[in-house]
């Protein structure tokens, strides 16, 4: 009797174990783009917001795991990271993504006004913002024509100088963001994260490793934010 309810449990055992199998096998790819903040500049753990955005993704308990695929170029502007779409390794990538993260415009802002925020120089600001524009709506047509499925989450930029008297510099920011949300709300599964409002009135030496890059602290920070915003 015991044999034969063995033998019965069998195809059952087996039917469940590959289900698990199945479900450990069942992984969905996120590719990262943009600039030395994606490649995750000045965390001394090396992760970044997109390393630490991947292990609180595979925390939680879900049928489906994440493999993140960063491609972050430190220094990269928006036109670089036109040309980079275009390669045809990475364009092979592109089609197999489930969700891209796409965070540029920091370069784009900065090396306009010379590398640094101060003193600003408005016509050098402004004449930038036009050629970035251009730029992100073909990065996100790019990638909406090879991937019309997956999902895109677009990173906003944030004031490297939260605790600096910046109100000017912070006009400037606000200003990008809201041309970045603009062209956002014109394509389709595209989705904008704030940043800016998470460091503000933050010490400046408790979330930045240097004058531009947060540290490990401001990384988390990012990453948190990006969970609120996004259902994995």
């Amino acid at each position: 009797m015991i044999t034969i309810m063995i033998i019965a449990l069998i195809p059952v055992m087996y039917f469940n174990f590959f289900a698990e199998e199945s479900k450990s096998q069942s992984q969905k790819r996120v590719i990262a783009l943009g600039d030395s903040l994606t490649y995750g500049y000045g965390d001394k753990e090396d992760e970044g917001y997109i390393g630490r955005l991947e292990q609180k993704v595979n925390e939680k308990e879900t049928e489906e795991s994440y493999r993140f695929q960063n491609l972050g170029i430190p220094g990269q502007k928006s036109s670089g990271l036109q040309k980079q779409l275009l390669k045809p390794s990475v364009a092979e990538d592109l089609t197999e993504a489930d969700l891209f993260i796409v965070n540029i415009g920091t370069n784009d802002l900065i090396k306009s006004n010379g590398g640094d925020l101060v003193p600003l120089h408005h016509d050098k600001i402004m004449e930038a913002k036009k050629e970035y524009v251009d730029h992100f709506n073909f990065i996100l047509d790019t990638l909406e024509a090879t991937n019309e499925d997956a999902d895109i989450l677009v990173i906003g930029l944030y004031n490297p100088y939260p605790d600096r008297d910046s109100d000017e510099i912070e006009a400037y920011v606000d200003d990008w963001n809201q041309t970045i949300m603009n062209e956002v709300k014109k394509h389709g599964n595209v989705k904008y994260v704030s940043t800016n409002p998470l460091f503000k009135g933050k010490k400046k030496e408790s979330v930045f490793h240097d004058s531009l890059h947060p540290n490990g602290k401001g990384y988390e920070i990012m990453a948190k934010q990006i969970m609120k915003t996004y259902s994995f």
